[in-house]
């Protein structure tokens, strides 16, 4: 929502937003107040895992997170929505991402080139060929 109204210029107050759902909604009431607490504190929060609380107690429960996810996936009982979120959620707090992969298949199937970490420059590896990687 923060996305879509910076994009359209709507100007959202996502406090409000979250005090407006309390309305018949099925997340309870005070998990909404905690919300529109954040929100209120900074109202130009990215996210609510840069809220200290929020980015605390989700710390705090990433370990139990990742056992019901491994527990599921060894039952195999699929959860989507649950392992992306903890995808995206890693992917906040890495320091590096895993673009190398993207790069080398995106190298592989166009010749779009890479960055190495470990020295300047833009490469290209002859995939087809002997394997051998050039300068671009």
């Amino acid at each position: 929502m923060a996305a879509g109204s910076a994009e359209y210029d709507w100007h959202l107050d996502l406090g409000k937003v979250a005090a407006i759902w309390r309305g018949g909604c099925i997340i309870r009431a005070a998990f909404l107040d905690r919300i529109t607490r954040a929100y209120e504190a900074q109202p130009q929060l990215p996210s609510l895992l840069a809220d200290k609380s929020f980015a605390e107690e989700i710390a705090a429960a990433q370990d139990d997170w990742r056992d019901v996810l491994a527990t599921a996936a060894r039952q195999g009982v699929p959860t989507p929505a649950f392992a992306a979120t903890l995808a995206y959620y890693d992917s906040l707090r890495a320091e590096r991402l895993p673009a190398a992969l993207t790069q080398g298949q995106r190298d592989y199937f166009g010749a779009h080139t890479y960055r190495r970490t470990d020295r300047d420059g833009v490469f290209h590896t002859l995939w087809g060929g002997d394997k051998t990687e050039v300068d671009s």
